[in-house]
Protein backbone atom coordinates (compact mmCIF):
# COMPACT_ATOMS: atom_id res chain seq x y z
CA UNK A 1 0.00 0.00 0.00
CA UNK A 2 1.35 3.39 -0.95
CA UNK A 3 -0.36 5.58 1.63
CA UNK A 4 -1.93 7.89 -0.90
CA UNK A 5 -5.42 9.09 -0.21
CA UNK A 6 -5.90 10.55 -3.66
CA UNK A 7 -7.12 8.81 -6.77
CA UNK A 8 -5.08 9.39 -9.91
CA UNK A 9 -7.98 8.57 -12.22
CA UNK A 10 -8.62 12.22 -13.14
CA UNK A 11 -4.96 13.11 -13.69
CA UNK A 12 -3.04 13.39 -16.94
CA UNK A 13 -0.18 10.89 -17.40
CA UNK A 14 2.51 13.36 -16.29
CA UNK A 15 0.76 14.13 -12.98
CA UNK A 16 -0.10 10.47 -12.48
CA UNK A 17 3.58 9.53 -12.86
CA UNK A 18 4.66 12.23 -10.41
CA UNK A 19 2.06 11.21 -7.84
CA UNK A 20 3.23 7.61 -8.06
CA UNK A 21 6.89 8.60 -7.81
CA UNK A 22 6.21 10.86 -4.81
CA UNK A 23 4.76 7.88 -2.93
CA UNK A 24 7.49 5.45 -4.06
CA UNK A 25 10.76 7.21 -3.24
CA UNK A 26 12.52 4.40 -1.45
CA UNK A 27 12.33 5.63 2.13
CA UNK A 28 9.09 5.88 4.07
CA UNK A 29 9.97 9.34 5.38
CA UNK A 30 10.31 10.72 1.87
CA UNK A 31 7.18 8.89 0.72
CA UNK A 32 5.24 10.68 3.45
CA UNK A 33 6.79 14.10 2.88
CA UNK A 34 6.48 14.17 -0.90
CA UNK A 35 3.44 11.92 -1.20
CA UNK A 36 1.27 13.96 1.15
CA UNK A 37 2.32 17.15 -0.62
CA UNK A 38 1.51 15.59 -4.00
CA UNK A 39 -1.87 14.31 -2.78
CA UNK A 40 -2.89 17.85 -1.87
CA UNK A 41 -1.37 19.82 -4.73
CA UNK A 42 -0.67 17.69 -7.81
CA UNK A 43 -3.79 18.75 -9.70
CA UNK A 44 -3.10 22.45 -9.06
CA UNK A 45 0.61 22.63 -9.91
CA UNK A 46 1.57 24.82 -12.86
CA UNK A 47 3.77 23.54 -15.67
CA UNK A 48 6.79 25.28 -14.09
CA UNK A 49 6.01 23.70 -10.73
CA UNK A 50 5.60 20.28 -12.35
CA UNK A 51 9.00 20.72 -13.97
CA UNK A 52 10.54 21.65 -10.60
CA UNK A 53 8.82 18.69 -8.92
CA UNK A 54 10.14 16.34 -11.61
CA UNK A 55 13.65 17.69 -11.03
CA UNK A 56 13.33 17.17 -7.26
CA UNK A 57 12.39 13.55 -7.89
CA UNK A 58 15.94 13.07 -9.16
CA UNK A 59 17.57 14.27 -5.92
CA UNK A 60 18.73 11.39 -3.69
CA UNK A 61 16.55 10.83 -0.61
CA UNK A 62 19.18 11.64 2.05
CA UNK A 63 20.06 14.93 0.39
CA UNK A 64 16.46 16.02 -0.19
CA UNK A 65 15.42 14.91 3.30
CA UNK A 66 18.15 17.11 4.79
CA UNK A 67 16.81 20.13 2.94
CA UNK A 68 13.20 19.44 3.92
CA UNK A 69 14.08 18.72 7.55
CA UNK A 70 16.31 21.79 7.80
CA UNK A 71 19.34 19.75 8.78
CA UNK A 72 21.28 20.61 5.62
CA UNK A 73 21.56 23.88 3.72
CA UNK A 74 19.67 24.09 0.46
CA UNK A 75 22.05 24.71 -2.45
CA UNK A 76 21.18 27.94 -4.28
CA UNK A 77 20.40 26.11 -7.52
CA UNK A 78 17.69 24.07 -5.73
CA UNK A 79 16.32 26.83 -3.51
CA UNK A 80 13.19 27.75 -5.41
CA UNK A 81 9.51 28.43 -4.87
CA UNK A 82 8.37 24.81 -5.13
CA UNK A 83 10.88 23.49 -2.61
CA UNK A 84 9.91 26.31 -0.24
CA UNK A 85 6.26 25.44 -0.80
CA UNK A 86 6.93 21.79 0.15
CA UNK A 87 8.78 22.91 3.29
CA UNK A 88 5.94 25.28 4.21
CA UNK A 89 3.38 22.53 3.62
CA UNK A 90 5.01 20.48 6.36
CA UNK A 91 5.74 23.33 8.76
CA UNK A 92 3.15 23.76 11.52
CA UNK A 93 1.72 27.25 11.71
Amino acid sequence: MSGTTRSSADLDPRRRRLLFHAWHRGTREMDLLLGRFADETISDLTDDELEAFEALMGVPDPELYGWLAGSAPIPPNWDGPLLRRIISFHTPT
